[in-house]
């Protein structure tokens, strides 16, 4: 064993010197929810490791922590919880599974069963009699999921809660038997908290809303009419633009108070925690109003149970969508400019919902101060993980964008009369450089936190009475030095912001989105021209005007191989060199992202932008965050007949205006540009070019990989664009922004009903509203598709299973499906199990053959594999993971080129390319 504690500190400087290689990683930027435990005799901690795909397991010792073992788990770990001190499960994101793992023997755990789950699972607690269930959240879709995703349906939660009977998971089933899934009327969910009796579970959604939603440009013009101004500071006229409305309790208001009641057609309860009775059988959510709580928040991160009075506590933050405009917010008299997400931890109590907001200090009308100043200092930015002392007088909130703990009195936290002061944090900088903490436990035995910092893969170990960091021990970190360098410019608000709460982070959330649309013109500035190019047979070139209207947040996923940015398309290198694939003019990415610098300033409030050389290490991060398979496709990358009747109609020469495809426009070819060397090939929905004005503005072409993740909202007014129909009110549903920029169009079936798609106005195979023609059916079909549209990485990735003696009937088909995926190039193959004390590894060659991790080791067949399991009773866990990571992770971890199975042999570390 190697021992790593208070000596420790030295150690962290090989992370960034790792000769990981970018083409063995994929980066998903999974967020972080529960990475510690403790065990309950409180002898060892477990940390997921999430960019290594594995479990770290520690000794504690009144010395500091000891290294124990490790062990391969799915991909992107994201939370662990131990059952007992001899179990602990892990939740992988990405492999929508639950790794069971026997940690009797700590210095040889092993994945005793691995449980299939919904789409990226999140969360776990154990809770009901005994403690002997667990609960694990997942969004309502998946391709293991028992069910139909009603995904085109209106009133549908899209939040699930497994629940596992640990003492029987089903002996016999590929992934375990759940006793029940609960569906929660909220978007796709993340965290859990328990009761210390066990008896309730607390489920929360993660983006949530905060009744907010867009009105569409029609509604609005035949309403009340757009707000101020209407031209910018030259007096240039500004187009007509959709609005952004909020539901105050009562009405649906704009940000000038005018009530549009009649024109918002759904209902938004905004029921953000979910209250489960953990001890029904089975475990169900209470009826009533004694089951949720509505109003918590926009984004919710985690949640925790105050053992001494029972009262919840939720770090989440609140958007000022609303509220318009970036810039100074002079000629148009409002803006968010520094004030776009304010931090704060809700506390729930039953009827009770009372928001604290933890930097009260800031004054939001005064910006930008340089930095340092006061004010940033006192802030806390993104709050997550806590922790909470057994009489519950004393809460630690992680707060990932200030490097910081947060220590709060929960008396005065739960009363608000707390008084923000940096004297009530502990910083957890390391040479002057932030660390992002994510998670943290406390053990009150020893007086010690201990706190997952995520920038530099590391635990920092802090003394609760000196509140100073004793020790840091880092975890290997396979990801390339430009991931390690650059991932802090997404998320550190202590130097992105001004007065300390605001980052990229605060909309792009773990680098996706906050699911809202927001109004970020800025009538202090005035027109740009667009460089085009545009689709020849599509409308008129418009220029880029200071007013453009709500646009719904975009992700950082997938921007390499896309070209501009924004949905105009208005962040574009377009601007200074011609244009040509692949990395020229308008396809250039880097340069399309380099001209949101000056965003720093105008939307985040900062004195300046940050330095060029910064700027540099947060574009090589961002292109590099990837989209994850498509949950919605078969997990063999077929279509289903209306998927592929979709399809074919989108590729369909005479089906939309101008006897064009709809492919002309939103180019399919998961191969494009990979002949130029393109390290992130593919167009999906696609290539870079604009249409004209085709809605009043110019845009970008978009790429349509993430449509199944903003399904959710049901209910639009008629307007004179889209055949009428269907325009009833729906009553309530769970999100408040749907599809298109500006998030106005409800569903994609609704937007293919547009002027232009159909015969009538458009192609001559375009829908046919004829009497008895069939023009919905197949607008229906194009909406499955898209729903399952291609994306960079095939449907399989991630997708793993574990084989033991006891599910061998289920198991096997599973294991063949993978190994015929491996075949097609669409993942490699890995597996992992432990044979006489030792974990061994396996990578799949595509012809039949797993190699293994010693040189002096013959390949394997999967029957001799299977054998292994079968016979020996050593369970086999068998995992498709990204093309070109298979030798890292299954068999060299460090990339030092020698094998994990010689290192071992040899007394060297598999997790040091250094050692020797």
């Amino acid at each position: 064993m190697q021992r790593l504690g208070l000596g420790a500190l030295p150690v962290l400087s090989f992370l960034c010197a790792t000769p990981a290689s970018a083409g063995s990683f994929a980066l998903f930027e999974s967020g972080q929810v529960r990475p510690l435990a403790l065990s309950p005799d409180g002898e060892r901690l477990f940390a997921v490791n999430t960019p290594d795909n594995r479990l770290e397991i520690f000794e504690v010792t009144g010395n500091g922590l000891l290294h124990s073992g490790s062990v391969a788990v799915g991909l992107e770990p994201v939370a662990v919880e131990a059952r007992s001190n001899d179990e602990v499960w892990v939740v992988n994101h990405l492999s929508d599974s639950v790794s069971v793992v026997d940690v009797s023997s700590p210095q040889e755990p092993r994945v005793a069963r691995t449980l299939l789950v919904g789409d990226e699972p999140r969360d776990i607690v154990f809770g009901g009699p005994s403690r002997q269930r667990a609960f694990i959240t997942t969004a309502h879709r998946g391709q293991n999921a028992p069910f139909d995703p009603q995904l085109t349906t209106p009133g549908v939660g899209r939040a699930d809660v497994w629940v596992f009977d640990a003492a029987n998971l089903g002996a016999s089933a590929l992934g375990g038997t759940p006793l029940t899934i609960i569906t929660l009327f909220t978007d796709t969910p993340r965290a859990l908290s328990v009761t210390p009796d066990g008896s309730r579970v607390y489920a929360a959604g993660f983006h949530t809303g905060n009744r907010t939603t867009t009105l569409h440009r029609f509604v609005v013009e035949d309403g009340h009419g757009p707000l101020p101004p209407f031209t910018d500071h030259l007096g240039v006229p500004q187009p007509s633009t959709p609005l952004i409305v909020k539901f105050d309790g009562s009405h649906w208001l704009d940000a000038a108070g005018r009530t549009w009641d009649g024109s918002v057609k759904f209902d938004l309860p905004d029921k953000d925690v979910f209250v489960i009775d953990a001890t029904a059988s089975p475990p169900a959510q209470l009826p009533g109003t004694d089951g949720f709580h509505a109003g918590v928040g926009t984004i919710l991160f985690n949640m925790i149970v105050n053992p001494a009075n029972g009262k919840v506590y939720v770090t989440n933050t609140e958007a000022n969508n609303l509220e318009r405009f970036e810039g100074p917010g002079i000629f148009g008299g409002s803006t968010v400019q520094g004030h776009l997400h304010e931090s704060r931890i809700t506390v729930l109590s039953p009827g009770s919902v009372e928001p604290r907001h933890l930097n009260k200090h800031i004054d939001y009308s005064a910006c930008c101060a340089p930095l340092p100043n006061a004010e940033n200092e006192k802030s806390l930015a993104t709050p997550l993980g806590m922790a909470i002392t057994s009489d519950g007088a004393t809460l630690y909130v992680a707060a990932l964008g200030s490097s910081k703990i947060g220590v709060f009195d929960t008396a005065a936290l739960e009363d608000d009369t707390f008084v923000p002061s940096a004297a009530d944090h502990i910083v957890l900088d390391h040479g002057g450089e932030p660390v992002g903490p994510t998670g943290l436990v406390l053990d009150e035995a020893r007086g010690r936190l201990y706190v997952m910092t995520r920038f530099d893969n590391s635990i920092a170990v802090v003394d609760t009475a000196t509140r100073a960091v004793d020790a840091r021990v880092p975890l290997h970190n396979p990801e390339p030095p430009s991931v390690v360098e650059g991932r802090r410019f997404l998320y550190d608000a202590k130097s992105s912001s001004s007065n300390g709460e605001t980052s990229c982070a605060s909309c792009h959330v773990f680098g996706d989105v906050d699911s809202l649309a927001w109004d970020l013109g800025n009538p202090d500035a005035t027109t740009l021209q667009n460089p085009g190019p545009i689709f020849a047979f599509f409308g008129t070139l418009v220029d880029f005007y200071a007013l453009k209207g709500p646009m719904t947040t975009q992700s950082l996923r997938g921007l390499a191989n896309h070209g501009s940015m924004h949905w105009r398309g208005d962040r574009t290198g377009g601007y200074t060199e011609p244009s040509a694939q692949p990395n020229s003019g308008i396809y250039d990415e880097r340069e399309a992202f380099r001209q949101f610098l000056p965003a720093f300033v105008s939307l985040q409030g900062r004195s300046e932008p940050i330095p060029a050389g910064d700027m540099e290490k947060f574009i090589d991060f961002a292109l590099q965050i990837m989209y994850p398979p498509n949950p919605i496709r078969n997990l063999d990358n077929s279509l289903t007949p209306d998927q592929q009747a979709g399809l074919d109609h989108m590729l369909d020469p005479l089906g939309v205006v101008q006897d064009r495809s709809c492919e002309d426009c939103h180019t399919i070819d998961p191969t494009g540009n990979a002949e130029l060397g393109e390290p992130f090939p593919g167009f999906f929905g696609s290539d870079g070019r604009f249409i004209g004005s085709e809605v009043v503005q110019s845009f970008k072409v978009p790429h349509l990989r993430n449509m199944y993740q903003k399904v959710g909202m049901f209910g639009m007014a008629s307007i004179p664009t889209v055949v009428p129909g269907d325009n009833d009110h729906k009553g309530d549903q769970i999100r408040g922004f749907g599809f298109l920029n500006d998030g106005a169009h409800d569903t994609i079936f609704r937007f293919m009903r547009t002027a232009g798609f159909d015969k009538a106005n458009g192609g001559p195979n375009g829908f046919d509203d004829s009497p008895g023609a069939d023009g919905d059916v197949k607008r229906r079909q194009v909406e499955q598709y898209l729903l399952a549209f291609d994306s960079n990485l095939a449907p399989i990735v991630g997708q793993q299973v574990t084989l033991t003696t006891d599910n061998a009937a289920a198991a096997l088909p599973r294991i063949n499906l993978l190994v015929e995926r491996a075949e097609e190039s669409e993942c490699d193959l890995v597996v992992k199990t432990r044979l006489f004390g030792e974990e061994r590894g396996y990578l799949y060659d595509g012809a039949g053959s797993f190699l293994p991790d010693r040189s002096s080791a013959a390949p394997l067949t999967k029957g001799l594999l299977v054998a292994s399991a079968l016979l020996l009773d050593h369970p086999v866990t068998f995992t498709c993971v990204p093309p070109g990571s298979g030798e890292r992770i299954g068999v060299d971890r460090d990339e030092d080129g020698w094998l994990d199975g010689d290192e071992l042999d040899a007394c060297t570390d598999p997790a040091d390319p250094f050692s020797p």
